[in-house]
C-alpha cells in the first residue's frame, strides 16, 4: 500500500473505535432491562471490553472501501453497517473462545473465563451466561440496522445480507468441529470450504455487500467475483491464523501458541504436519494432538518438526499463490470501478499472509 491508502486506513479504524465506544455508552443505557438486573449491564460490559479491546478492523475497512469502489463522496448508512459487522465478529468471538475453552483473546480474557472467574462455584451459570452473551451481539448486530435511519428497502436487504453471512459462519462452524471427527487428515478441497463458510462469508463478502448497498449498488450483479474474491481472500486468511497459531509470536498475537494442537484440530498447518512428518515424528504430534494439557515444550516442539520438514514455508507458499489469484480477480474490476479503491482491494490479499498478528 501507497502511504495515503494506509493513512486512511488507520483513520476508519480510529473512528470507528470511537464509534463503537459510544454505540456501547448508549447501550448501556437504552437496552430495555429489568432495573432489578445487574447480570444485564456486566454482560453488557464483558461485551463493551471484548470489542473495544483491539482488533484489526479490517471488516469495517472493506467495508468504507467497498463503498469507494462506487463514490469517493460520504455514504449514509456505513455507520450502522460497520457496527453491525463488528457487533456480529463479537458474538463469533465470544462463542469460538467458548468452543475452544479459549482463556485469552486480544491480550486479556476470554468472556468465558470472566465468567468462570465471576462463578467459580457456578460452572452451568458460567457457560450459559456465555452463551447468552454471544447470542445478545448477534441480536445487537441486526437491531442496529433496524434501528439506522435509512430507507425501508436497504435495511432489509442489510439485514438480508447480515443474516446469511450469519447463517454461513454457523454452518463453518460446525463442518470445522465435523472435520476434526472424520478420522482422516482434510484435503485441501475439505480446508478451503470450512475457510469459505467460517470466515471468508461474514469477514469479507457480507462487509463487501454492505458497502455495495450503502453506495447504492445491487451486489446480485456481481455475486460470482465477490464470492471468488471473498472465498480466496478467506482462504489466505484462515491459512495466515493456522499458520501463526503454530508458528507466531505469542506476545504479538496476544494468546498462546498451539491452540490447534491442544484443541486437536485439523487446520491447514496441522493438515500439513500430519502429512509431512516421518514416522516418529508424525507419532509425536498425535500423541499430543487433542491433549488441552499439551505443555509450551511440547508445542515448540511440535514447531521444530513443522519447520525441519518445511510445512511453515510450504504453507507460507500457498498462502501467497491464493492472494495472488485474489489480486487478479480485483485487478478485473478495473474500468468499471474506482482505480483507488481497486488498488486497495488488490493489496489486501498481500496484506493478509503479511500480518504478525
Amino acid at each position: 500500500m501507497t502511504e495515503q491508502p494506509l493513512d486512511r486506513v488507520a483513520r476508519i479504524e480510529r473512528r470507528f473505535n470511537t464509534l463503537f465506544a459510544e454505540y456501547f455508552d448508549t447501550l448501556g443505557r437504552t437496552l430495555d432491562a429489568p432495573s432489578f438486573s445487574r447480570f444485564t449491564p456486566e454482560c453488557v460490559g464483558l461485551l463493551r471490553d471484548l470489542s473495544l479491546r483491539g482488533g484489526k478492523r479490517m471488516r469495517v475497512v472493506l467495508l468504507h472501501e467497498a463503498a469507494r469502489l462506487v463514490t469517493a463522496d460520504p455514504v449514509e448508512g456505513l455507520d450502522a453497517a460497520a457496527l453491525s459487522v463488528e457487533l456480529l465478529q463479537t458474538h463469533g468471538l465470544v462463542h469460538d473462545d467458548l468452543i475452544d475453552d479459549s482463556a485469552t483473546r486480544r491480550g486479556g480474557p476470554t468472556t468465558y473465563y470472566a465468567y468462570r472467574e465471576r462463578f467459580p462455584e457456578h460452572p452451568r451459570a458460567a457457560l450459559g451466561l456465555t452463551v447468552l452473551a454471544g447470542d445478545l451481539a448477534l441480536a445487537l448486530s441486526l437491531r442496529v440496522l433496524l434501528d439506522a435511519g435509512l430507507p425501508a428497502g436497504m435495511r432489509q436487504a442489510m439485514v438480508e445480507v447480515q443474516t446469511r453471512a450469519a447463517a454461513d459462519t454457523f454452518v463453518g462452524q460446525i463442518v470445522d468441529l465435523e472435520r476434526d471427527f472424520a478420522g482422516t487428515v482434510p484435503d485441501a478441497d475439505v480446508l478451503h470450504d470450512v475457510a469459505d463458510h467460517k470466515t471468508a462469508r461474514y469477514s469479507v463478502l457480507a462487509p463487501m455487500r454492505l458497502g455495495l448497498l450503502a453506495a447504492g449498488v445491487e451486489p446480485g450483479a456481481h455475486e460470482d467475483e465477490l464470492r471468488r474474491y471473498a472465498r480466496l481472500v478467506g482462504i489466505c486468511g484462515q491459512m495466515r491464523d493456522d499458520w501463526l497459531d503454530l508458528f507466531g509470536d505469542e506476545e504479538t498475537l496476544g494468546k498462546p501458541t498451539g491452540g490447534d494442537v491442544r484443541e486437536g484440530r485439523r487446520s491447514y498447518a496441522v493438515a500439513r504436519l500430519l502429512t509431512t512428518a516421518t514416522g516418529p515424528e508424525r507419532a509425536t504430534l498425535e500423541a499430543v494432538l487433542g491433549d488441552p494439557a499439551c505443555t509450551p515444550e511440547a508445542v515448540a516442539e511440535i514447531r521444530r518438526i513443522g519447520e525441519r520438514n518445511g510445512v511453515a514455508d510450504l504453507l507460507q507458499a500457498d498462502m501467497r499463490r491464493h492472494a495472488d489469484r485474489a489480486r487478479l480477480v480485483a485487478e478485473g474490476w478495473r474500468g468499471r470501478w474506482r482505480a483507488e479503491a481497486v488498488d486497495f482491494f488488490a493489496r489486501v490479499p498481500v496484506w493478509s499472509v503479511e500480518r504478525s498478528r
